[in-house]
């Protein structure tokens, strides 16, 4: 079988399809890996609770087993139950960006699949601005594993186009929500004793989150 007769078999879902929600998430949480879009970039993205669905996604990716999965969630409170108690600072910050292009790296609760983690006790969480993705997340248990869909080093897709030449016959389903709205991958922060620090930058600038975090903690003493 040649390579286009193969990304003819893949299953590419318009999100005007009926359904195609629904499908999207039973896919997810059977165990599949599926590609969706993001306000960022179009992300492949499995269930928290197949193990084999996370390492696919590594082997999908070519990624290093020492880099974790990002965890996109629905709402702010399905991220609560990921991580160890989110302080009153933090929270407050994760309203001002979330839903938005902002990874926050926090302390994981205990159980926390490897695979997220990498072994640092960390987990890094977004909740996108995309109401399509949020209501797939919020459908297959409100929170999934997702990174880029692209081979790592190479430009990620911003549409199913890009995820179909690519990567398209190693996945069971690409959701094709028209281009990715943003382009850039989001960026990435670590908070650490009310220290924020820099992983990666990305579509807001660290700066402006530093400002906000400046000034919370300053409300936060005079208030």
């Amino acid at each position: 079988m040649n390579n286009d007769e193969k990304e003819d078999r893949v299953v590419i879902l318009e999100r005007s399809a009926p359904r195609a929600i629904e499908w999207t998430a039973e896919r997810i949480s059977d165990g599949g890996v599926v590609a969706l879009p993001t306000d960022t970039v179009y992300g492949i993205a499995c269930s928290l609770a197949h193990p084999k669905a996370l390492q696919r996604i590594y082997e999908i990716k070519g990624r290093a087993s020492s880099a974790p999965l990002p965890v996109l969630v629905s709402s702010s409170t399905a991220a609560e139950h990921l991580v160890h108690d989110i302080s009153h600072d933090v929270a407050l910050l994760l309203d001002l960006f979330w839903p938005g292009p902002l990874t926050v790296v926090l302390p994981a609760r205990s159980g926390m699949p490897d695979e997220v983690t990498a072994g640092t006790g960390t987990v890094g969480l977004r909740m996108p601005n995309h109401p399509l993705t949020i209501e797939v997340i919020e459908r297959a248990g409100g929170a999934i594993a997702c990174t880029s869909a692209n081979r790592s080093g190479e430009s990620p897709g911003i549409n199913a186009d890009d995820v179909r030449s690519t990567i398209g016959p190693e996945l069971d389903l690409i959701l094709d929500g028209g281009d990715a709205p943003g382009g850039v991958p989001s960026t990435v922060i670590a908070i650490e004793r009310d220290e924020l620090r820099l992983i990666r930058e990305g579509a807001i600038p660290f700066a402006v989150i530093s400002a906000a975090w400046d000034e919370l903690l300053a409300a936060h003493v005079h208030g």
